[in-house]
């Protein structure tokens, strides 16, 4: 293990460092870490992964403690849609001056519902298969309590 540096996210420490065994970037939460002597050989530092390491952390830890993942196609501009969501919440790719892709997460599919209505843009959801259920239970519902007399 090489380690970079540490991290403060979500009111924990996480350090960074280069796994030699996986040849990859790992997060480790420095509360769970029992150092070991002696600490090894000295190594030259190696370029951190995405250069803004507490995003990259952020990224990581939040993705690694979600039940439910989601990808899902928003109707907007990516600059737009990260106006409007917090790191923790998930990350965001353009595909097009108009659309991104939204890969983000929670302990529940309504935790998921909430997030995605909050963002106030059409979306497409294909998966998972409980979130499109749930999405198409509560827009009856929605549709149910708009009736017109």
């Amino acid at each position: 293990m090489e380690p970079y540096r540490a991290v403060n996210w979500g009111q924990r420490w996480y350090l960074v460092a280069w796994d030699i065994e996986r040849e990859d970037w790992r997060t480790f939460r420095v509360d769970r870490i029992e150092p070991r002597t002696p600490t090894g050989p000295r190594f030259p530092p190696r370029e951190p992964p995405g250069g803004d390491l507490a995003a990259y952390v952020s990224r990581r830890v939040s993705a690694a403690a979600w039940r439910h993942h989601a990808r899902v196609t928003v109707h907007a501009p990516a600059s737009a849609v990260i106006e409007r969501i917090n790191p923790a919440v998930g990350t965001v790719e353009a595909l097009d001056a108009d659309t991104c892709v939204l890969t983000t997460g929670a302990d529940t599919v309504q935790t998921l519902a909430v997030h995605l209505g909050m963002l106030d843009f059409d979306f497409d959801v294909t998966e998972p298969a409980e979130l499109v259920d749930h999405l198409r239970r509560l827009a009856e519902r929605y549709a149910r309590s708009t009736r017109a007399d």
